[in-house]
């Protein structure tokens, strides 16, 4: 059984910072690539920040560049991502993605897998 499980959501005050964590169990964690979303009430699911399979590469969406950072550790099966000078327009909830490594690269290409979601509410 896949399992990605988001953690570390919360409410931050604007300018805070927080973390999240996934876990994942059910899949050979490095041949995937790692993403983050999220989806504030009444938007689409946007992308957020992504990693390769190896760290070798991450990408992010111009809302949280220089604001965000991914990582993951692949011997502990975990993504992160990292999110500083939190504003109430980043309020949302995140979902973490799995990518399965391909020609296909990792942007724009639909996740095989998903998490549950962690809500991140940050007050202004």
């Amino acid at each position: 059984q896949v399992r990605l499980v988001e953690s570390g959501g919360g409410l931050v005050q604007a300018g805070g910072s927080l973390r999240l964590s996934c876990a994942v169990s059910g899949i050979i964690f490095g041949f995937y690539h790692m993403g983050w979303f999220r989806q504030a009430p009444g938007k689409e699911r946007e992308f957020v920040a992504a990693i390769s399979w190896n760290s070798d590469s991450t990408h992010y969406a111009d809302s949280v560049k220089g604001r965000s950072a991914i990582s993951r550790v692949n011997a502990k099966r975990t993504v992160y991502l990292q999110m500083d000078s939190l504003k109430a327009e980043d309020t949302a909830v995140y979902y973490c993605a799995a990518i399965l490594r391909s020609e296909k690269g990792i942007l724009g290409v639909d996740p095989n897998y998903w998490g549950q979601g962690t809500q991140v509410t940050v007050s202004s």
